[in-house]
């Protein structure tokens, strides 16, 4: 009796189990074409309201339709279209909604929503609005989603066909005080090919200033597929035009992306101001440079233009946080005097225009009067810090041979210091240190500028002095401390000492012929053609001390060879009224000697030269007397000196020191200097306490 084969016991399983594995392929093929089936017929609609909430949950935003909704698969791809769309912004924003849409259809490439990438086939958007803010740490934007902070670029999808209408774009940063509002241009694009450049137009304020902005994106068929973002802007802010283009990788990302930057305008302090930055005020501009954002600082480097007549080049850094800090190195070949105004308080067009008193008085300071009344910005010399190195090559002036100017400036937080600053001076170099301490009120402002030896024939060569021939050198220094806001104010409060000394050498200069006014001899030299034989100079010294801002000789006394010249009276930073006389005593016998002060009068602005004193008219009227009466030889006795001038010791003389100090050659007190008085009063207007004005010049 033969069995009957056995088959194995996992046949049927197997079968089964493929036959339910089909079962639900089938299922779910039928469940997912009964899916798009439904929302094909219904369009979706009934998924208006779980998609306002599961997007918004997603989103942790407030998420609504307000008109018609749609959400199917038409036939793959997903078909979106919402009117009356808002999303809402995050709670610390300023405005309540992120977007806004009258309309908007789409098909979307359902596998790019899995991968990220977001591909739309085609976009039709009608009057979006975006709303983009930064909140006020800066650590957050409101078109990053999510509860995590930080703030991601901003994005756009790719998108083959598009057309979009009415948009409007307003961006905020609290931080950098940026208030943008913004138009897009229309756009058609197929196949990802917009075809022209985007036009971007809007409004807004840079702190407190209003600008315009003109841009447009060069390459919108590249943003479109995220690619190269070419971009060109122009803004108009306070008078000046500032172009940037570059290319950026992504559509409003401009992190560590070398931008080209070029401005222009009519005057440089007017664009730094926008951001709070202080510098002097300059003629028209024209700079340009590249532009790098790192974080919180702004890298402007490969600077290179002009400001009114002087050329510039380096770099500058602009770093935000709680205080603004501003660091450059410049290099300047050549800088106009005019240029250089607005250090002192000028307006460089006015000096141009119309000079140094014309523009010491649009700062407010009174008629003839040159030191400026210009304010400091003390406010905004507190807001914000900043480092300066500035390297000049020649300053372009008639009267000063000044170049190699290196300057170091450093302001924290209200105390701004010119430390140091030096500078070559007819091959004679000048060491200086400014500072201006706002932080005391009023400011406390200190000077002390040292003059090392300096040859006299082209220090004054613009003034008459002749080069050749000319061997004497001068040096000095001048220390004063004052309190005030402005360098009048400053100076017109001053103490301290100022004190020029001349060591031995030879001037030749009419101009010391008449002060010496050693009648005789100039006459003979007139008369024999002789006026430009040197003057012989043993020692020198013109010092002053300073109280109160008014400044009195202490001494003046020039030793030459044939006299001893000696000098009274002062000066007045407070109205700037000079009242100075000048005396020289022979040494030798002289016939026909005035034995009269040469006058220096006037103000800074306008000095006079009164060579014919009121004491030579009298002598020459005493003269005149005395030839009626007597005879005509008793006449010239009027004009005798008898050449008892005491030479002078010059060690003190070149030590500085004042004229308690002096001393003759044979050691005796000098009795010719430190009598003098100031001829302004300590108000000011002339004058002493208790006394009547005398004329200076008077022994």
């Amino acid at each position: 009796m033969e069995m009957a084969p056995v088959l194995p016991e996992s046949a049927p399983p197997r079968r089964s189990r493929r036959r339910r594995l089909r079962n639900v392929l089938i299922g779910v093929v039928v469940a997912i074409f009964a899916v798009w089936l439904v929302l094909f017929v219904t369009k979706g609609r009934f998924l208006k309201h779980p998609f306002e909430r599961i997007v918004g949950g997603l989103t942790h935003r407030t998420v609504t339709v307000g008109g018609d909704f749609q959400l199917y698969f038409a036939p793959l791809r997903i078909k979106f279209y919402a009117e009356r769309l808002v999303i809402s912004n995050p709670e610390w924003a300023t405005r309540p909604q992120l977007f806004t849409a009258d309309r908007i259809d789409s098909r979307i490439a359902p596998l790019s929503l899995l991968f990220g990438k977001r591909r739309f086939y085609t976009l039709d958007l009608t009057n979006g609005a975006v709303d983009l803010e930064w909140n006020r740490a800066h650590t957050a934007n409101s078109w990053t989603f999510g509860e995590n902070k930080g703030g991601k670029p901003l994005e756009f999808p790719r998108i083959d066909t598009a057309t979009v209408s009415g948009t409007t774009v307003r961006y905020l940063d609290p931080r950098m005080r940026v208030l943008a509002d913004l138009k897009v241009a229309d756009i058609r694009s197929t196949d990802a090919r917009i075809g022209k450049a985007v036009g971007v137009t809007g409004t807004g304020r840079i702190r407190d200033t209003p600008f315009t902005l003109v841009a447009r994106l060069l390459s919108p068929d590249a943003t479109a597929n995220r690619g190269r973002n070419e971009l060109v802007a122009r803004l108009r802010a306070a008078g000046n035009t500032v172009d940037v283009a570059g290319t950026l990788p992504s559509i409003a990302n401009i992190e560590n992306v070398p931008l080209a930057v070029a401005a222009r305008g009519r005057n440089l302090s007017e664009l730094l101001g926008i951001i709070g930055v202080v510098i002097p005020n300059t003629r028209d501009y024209r700079l340009r440079g590249q532009l790098v954002k790192a974080g919180e600082e702004y890298r402007f480097t490969r600077v290179r233009g002009v400001a009114g007549q002087t050329d510039l080049a380096g770099r500058l850094t602009i770093r935000n946080g709680k205080r603004v800090h501003l660091d450059s190195v410049l290099t300047t070949k050549s800088l106009d005097i005019v240029d250089a105004a607005p250090f002192i308080g000028y307006n460089p067009d006015i000096v141009a225009a119309k000079g140094a008193v014309a523009a010491a008085a649009a700062t407010g300071a009174a008629p003839q009067r040159i030191l400026p009344e210009a304010a400091l910005p003390v406010k905004t010399m507190q807001a914000f810090d900043a480092g300066l190195k500035w390297k000049i090559g020649v300053v372009r002036s008639k009267n000063l041979p000044i170049s190699n100017i290196d300057l170091t400036l450093a302001l924290e937080r209200g105390r701004l210091a010119l430390s140091p600053l030096t500078f070559a001076m007819a091959r004679g170099n000048v060491a200086s240190d400014v500072v201006f301490d706002t932080r005391q009120r009023p400011s406390a402002v200190t000077y002390d500028i040292r003059l090392a030896p300096t040859p006299m024939g082209r220090l004054l060569a613009g003034y008459g002095v002749a080069e050749a021939g000319t061997t004497g050198t001068i040096k000095g220094r001048i220390q004063l401390a004052g309190r005030g806001d402005t360098i009048h104010d400053s100076l017109a409060t001053s103490r301290g000492r100022i004190a020029f000394v001349m060591p031995q050498g030879t001037l030749w200069t009419r101009n010391v012929q008449l002060a010496e006014l050693d009648l005789g001899t100039f006459v003979q030299k007139m008369f024999e053609d002789k006026l430009k034989k040197p003057v012989e100079v043993n020692c020198g010294l013109l010092a002053f001390t300073v109280r109160n801002g008014i400044a009195a000789a202490d001494p003046i006394l020039i030793d030459t060879s044939k006299n001893v010249i000696v000098g009274r009276g002062g000066f007045s930073f407070r109205n700037e009224a000079i009242d100075l006389a000048f005396r020289a005593d022979g040494k030798k016998f002289s016939l026909f000697s005035g034995q009269s002060p040469v006058g220096l009068g006037g103000y800074f602005a306008k000095p006079s030269l009164n060579v014919i004193s009121g004491e030579l008219l009298g002598r020459a009227g005493a003269g005149l007397g005395l030839s009626l009466v007597a005879t005509p030889l008793a006449g010239v006795l009027a004009f005798v000196d008898v050449g008892d001038a005491k030479s002078a010791a010059c060690g003190p003389v070149l030590a500085g020191a004042t004229a308690k100090a002096q001393r003759t050659t044979k050691g005796e007190v000098r009795d010719d200097v430190g009598r003098g008085t100031t001829a302004t009063s300590e108000d000011g207007k002339g004058g002493t306490k208790g006394q009547k004005k005398k004329f200076l010049g008077i022994f």
